[in-house]
């Protein structure tokens, strides 16, 4: 047995022992033979919700550009699986289609309050750009994928990363990444804007958006601006595509279309698509439809 051979089963044996350590229900989302990097640290520090996972095509003859997936939960709960078992069909054309994908974990707003939380993402994505060689990535070529408070994350990362606000950032200096696509699942974009849908006594307890941010929006309009995606809309930001389901009960489908206005408005490329009869996540987002705007989506600005 050669040298190579020695060191290809080896491989075979080390990458499968990593992935041992992502739950069988996660793995078999994805193309077999793809190659799963878990639980990487992304900061300096032994935190688990500052940890990420890596799914690499099986098949690659050149680097892989790459979608980073955020997981919804209020904040307050979910990690780096979150979703995807809702939205297997396409989780496996991400990989099918020569996409690399990586799932982060944040701070939970019960733990750290905003903008803990948009720094971890942000933090993040610059590790992955730093380390892009090593894990065959295209650092060129990022979008962001979030649902709920993912996908509000998810938007004020692609509306803020050309605004240089240092509150963004663990190290309070922007980093070189850019994001060159936005997939919003129905994220709130605007707290301000949700205040609407408030009672006068809404308290803690009762209000995600109160916990993020420490403070009822009502009482703290400035905090809620500085926290809204919509805040930081320009023409330099990416293009955007932004799925809601006509039955939301959670977060209106009116603060999805007002994110896509804004953009719209800034001659920034955005596809807002109604999901008919479908409510806050669910199996009805995880369609062949839905699935082949995202591919085409990442086609177009990505690749």
């Amino acid at each position: 047995m050669n040298k190579s051979t020695v060191f290809l089963l080896f491989l075979i044996f080390f990458t499968g022992k990593l992935a041992a350590q992502i739950p069988s229900n996660i793995q078999n989302l994805f193309p077999q033979g793809t190659v799963m990097y878990p639980n990487i640290p992304y900061a300096s520090d032994s935190l688990v919700k500052h940890t990420l996972d890596i799914y690499v095509p099986a098949k690659h003859e050149k680097k892989s550009p790459l979608v980073i997936w955020i997981h919804g939960g209020g904040w307050r709960q979910g990690d780096k699986y979150g979703d995807m078992e809702n939205m297997k069909t396409t989780i496996n054309a991400l990989l099918a289609n020569g996409f690399a994908v990586a799932s982060i974990n944040y701070r939970y707003s019960t733990t750290a309050i905003f903008p803990a939380q948009i720094e971890d993402c942000n933090q993040a994505v610059d590790f992955l750009y730093k380390n892009a060689e090593k894990y065959f990535l295209d650092k060129d070529n990022i979008a962001v994928i979030g649902f709920s408070a993912g996908g509000y994350l998810a938007s004020l990362m692609g509306t803020s990363n050309n605004n240089n606000n240092e509150a963004f950032y663990f190290n309070k200096k922007q980093p070189v990444f850019k994001i060159k696509g936005v997939i919003d699942f129905y994220g709130p974009s605007d707290f301000i804007a949700r205040i609407g849908s408030m009672s006068l006594d809404e308290g803690e307890q009762k209000s995600t958006s109160t916990a993020l941010l420490g403070a009822q929006p009502l009482l703290r309009p400035d905090l809620a601006k500085i926290a809204s995606p919509t805040t930081y809309v320009d023409k330099n930001d990416p293009p955007f595509l932004i799925f809601h389901g006509d039955k939301d009960q959670t977060v209106p489908i009116t603060l999805s279309k007002l994110l896509d206005s804004y953009l719209k408005l800034a001659n920034v490329q955005s596809d807002f698509v109604i999901v008919p009869n479908a409510q806050h996540g669910g199996t009805l987002f995880n369609t062949e439809d839905i699935k082949n705007k995202i591919i085409v989506f990442l086609n177009t600005y990505l690749k």
